[in-house]
């Protein structure tokens, strides 16, 4: 059996292709299949081989129309068939994007795997709105959660831990979820005032935003219309994405720190 080449799991950052990385825009560029997932911009498609195999295997909010072990299956099928496969997600495989129940399956498989990291949606977000997810004397620290749990199972996540007004917490897929996420949060001790930034499609011509609180963000998201992608940024910092005069006090707080 010829010497099979790697599966590349490739993170495509989050859908600006200037933010992709050299290793990345090279791999897209050679690949003769490309899985990819419902995040990744057309234009990040567009870079692939006119004769690329494109394989679609996008999920939405509880809407699986490929089911992982299928992917999985897809994976190891095209890697078989002697094919540089290329398995494209949005942001990085490994921040919430199952890269590594993909690596497992392939390497159980004899298959060899190799990692391309990519910029996540929080870095690309902060990077775009202009508002660090850190910064002395607002945000000391920084935690990501998925608002989305296996099978669509309810949220067990660390509330108490989490509500803490001096860490920055970004929210991955929470656009159906929010409410509960924020009365949550807010139940264990978080203010309702502290202010929240949610940006839909990060980085694209379609990025949308909005600065809010957190007692009101889900019903503001709602009213604006974002659907998913959308990320929360829960904190301080999110202010500094806000008009003035609020950014401008809180900068001024951070810089007397």
């Amino acid at each position: 059996m010829a010497k099979l080449e790697p599966v590349l799991l490739v993170g495509a950052g989050p859908g600006d292709p200037d933010l992709l990385t050299v290793r990345a825009m090279k791999a897209i560029g050679r690949a003769g299949a490309i899985v990819h997932d419902r995040l990744v911009s057309p234009e990040i498609l567009a870079l692939a081989r006119d004769d690329a195999l494109l394989v679609p295997v996008g999920k939405t909010p509880r809407h699986h129309p490929v089911p992982q072990e299928r992917i999985n299956a897809i994976l190891i099928d095209l890697a078989l068939r002697g094919l540089a496969v290329v398995r494209l997600k949005g942001g990085d495989p490994f921040v919430f994007g199952r890269g590594g129940e993909e690596a497992l399956a392939l390497r159980a498989a004899g298959i060899p795997v190799e990692v391309v990291p990519g910029i996540t949606a929080a870095q690309g977000a902060a990077a775009a709105v202009g508002a660090p997810l850190t910064q002395r004397g607002l945000a000391t620290g920084l935690r990501y959660v998925t608002g989305h749990c296996h099978g669509d199972g309810p949220l067990d996540l660390d509330w108490a831990g989490l509500a803490d007004p001096g860490t920055t917490l970004v929210v991955y897929m929470g656009v159906a979820t929010m409410a509960e996420i924020a009365a949550r949060l807010m139940a264990h001790g978080m203010p309702g005032d502290l202010p929240v930034l949610a940006v839909a499609e990060a980085t694209t011509p379609r990025e949308r935003r909005l600065v809010s609180r957190l007692d009101a963000i889900a019903r503001d998201a709602r009213e604006a219309g974002l659907a998913a992608p959308v990320l929360f940024v829960v904190g301080r910092v999110a202010a500094l994405a806000a008009p003035p005069p609020l950014a401008a006090q809180l900068r001024a707080m951070a810089a007397n720190a």
